[in-house]
């Protein structure tokens, strides 16, 4: 913990890389600063921060979690959590309105289209299974979506596809009918996603505008290869709540920054 008890305390919901780079950032950087980070708990062994506390565990909903902020005389609230979080998110900017809790969200930019992509925009994972019989039958699949999700994707139009899906953990069924498990966890290389593309004769990619630079290299092996690739755009975030792109943002947003957080009392 932080040598001065009056500094100011930070939450912050974690579970993605930039939540992980701020909690650290903030600890090494300002110690003044109380610095503790939630993760849901749905992956079996998930990467902490090197340094600042660690809750483990969801809240129960907006009201308890703006219980939680009382009681643990929260000064700032920053949701880092998936772009894709959509639920928690919503409960993080209803906990901060109801107990006045300074609140901001640290989301990564989406990826950018490039002019040579196939891309296919998808409203959901419902809206991105339903457009791939367009594509033939016979076609193989690569799922990137995570292992939340993949019954959208478990129905009988879908017999006569083959998928591989890649995720953290092993999923639950129900799953699409030919499925083959992938389990791995990024950074992924160029070269690497390529010669998985063409190892598994991949023709259509399925993903998540997730943003960021961990998981993009398929995206660019994609468009090398000429595949087309359906993307399920994000849900809508809430209303009212500040964002920033990225850590230096973040430190800036709370009145520090790199350069001057080593001058911070």
């Amino acid at each position: 913990m932080p040598d001065d008890p009056h500094g100011p305390r930070v939450l912050i919901l974690g579970g993605t890389t930039e939540a992980r780079r701020l909690a650290d950032a903030l600890a090494a950087d300002a110690p003044h600063v109380h610095v503790t980070t939630s993760l849901a708990g749905r992956v079996a062994n998930p990467a902490t921060p090197l340094a600042g506390d660690v809750r483990v565990g969801g809240f129960g909903g907006p009201d308890a979690l703006a219980a939680w902020l009382r009681a643990h005389r929260i000064d700032v609230l920053v949701d880092a959590t998936h772009p894709f979080a959509a639920t928690i998110s919503a409960h993080a900017a209803e906990a901060a309105a109801a107990s006045g809790t300074d609140h901001f969200a640290l989301r990564r930019p989406g990826w950018p289209a490039h002019p040579r992509d196939r891309r296919h925009p998808a409203r959901s994972l419902a809206d991105a299974a339903a457009q791939l019989p367009a594509f033939g039958g016979g076609r193989r699949v690569f799922l990137t979506t995570g292992r939340q999700g993949l019954a959208a994707f478990a129905g009988p139009e879908l017999d006569g596809l083959h998928f591989l899906v890649r995720t953290v953990e092993t999923p639950e069924p129900p799953l699409p009918r030919s499925t083959h498990i992938l389990l791995d966890r990024g950074p992924y290389t160029l070269e690497g996603e390529t010669a998985l593309l063409l190892e598994h004769r991949v023709d259509v990619l399925v993903t998540k505008d997730s943003g960021g630079p961990a998981t993009a290299a398929k995206l660019t092996a994609a468009r090398e290869l000429g595949l087309p690739v359906v993307m399920v755009e994000r849900p809508p975030a809430p209303e009212g709540v500040p964002e920033v792109p990225d850590v230096p943002a973040a430190l800036a947003r709370l009145g520090l920054s790199p350069a001057a957080a080593d001058t911070c009392p």
